[in-house]
């Protein structure tokens, strides 16, 4: 039993290179923003954008480095997606608390995202691999800069125009091009499935 223990160790720490190392500060940070703006005042809501932005650059930094170095592994590919989820929704979730955005916006994103999780281990188990939709990307994008904006609201962000109402929209965006990507993930899958007679 020790050995089998030892050898899943051994395992996890091979596997901890730099991008994963990364993904798994960007998962220690959740908690850190969270706390921070469960009681937000303009400082604190200043704090827990810095934190939400830095999390966000390592989704962006993990990935690269991951390709670049050719250091993709499958704790890497579990970890990936886990984190950026886990990000996202804290934030939604938070900003639905605090009345920043409309309870019915964050519900569909949400249930975009456990759909297409939900699909992806589905076509996993079944050896179909369904590449990552550029579309997706642009969504993470667009998200994390309404996210961001919608944080600041409350008069953190010196500039003369209104946060909220440009968050606002650029989360609408971002909810559109979820919906499209989802499909996309759904109808890819419907195919290599139907092509495979599962």
């Amino acid at each position: 039993m020790r050995t089998t223990d030892t050898l899943k160790q051994s395992d996890l720490i091979a596997n901890l290179n730099l991008p994963n190392f990364l993904t798994v500060v960007r998962i220690l940070l959740i908690p850190v923003f969270v706390v921070l703006f469960s009681d937000p005042t303009p400082d604190r809501s200043l704090a827990a954008a810095v934190v939400f932005v830095v999390a966000a650059v390592t989704d962006l930094l993990d990935g690269y480095l991951a390709r670049r170095h050719s250091q993709i592994t499958r704790l890497g590919r579990l970890l990936d997606p886990i984190a950026d989820k886990l990000l996202v929704l804290s934030g939604l979730i938070l900003l639905v608390q605090f009345d920043r955005v409309a309870a019915i916006v964050a519900i569909l994103i949400i249930a975009r995202e456990v759909a297409v999780t939900g699909v992806r281990a589905i076509s996993a188990a079944q050896g179909i691999i369904l590449e990552a939709e550029t579309t997706g990307k642009y969504k993470m994008v667009v998200q994390v800069v309404a996210i961001v904006l919608l944080l600041l609201e409350d008069g953190s962000l010196p500039v003369s125009w209104h946060p909220h109402e440009v968050g606002t929209g650029l989360l609408y965006v971002a909810l559109a091009l979820a919906l499209y990507s989802g499909q996309r993930y759904l109808v890819s899958f419907w195919h290599q499935s139907s092509t495979k007679g599962l």
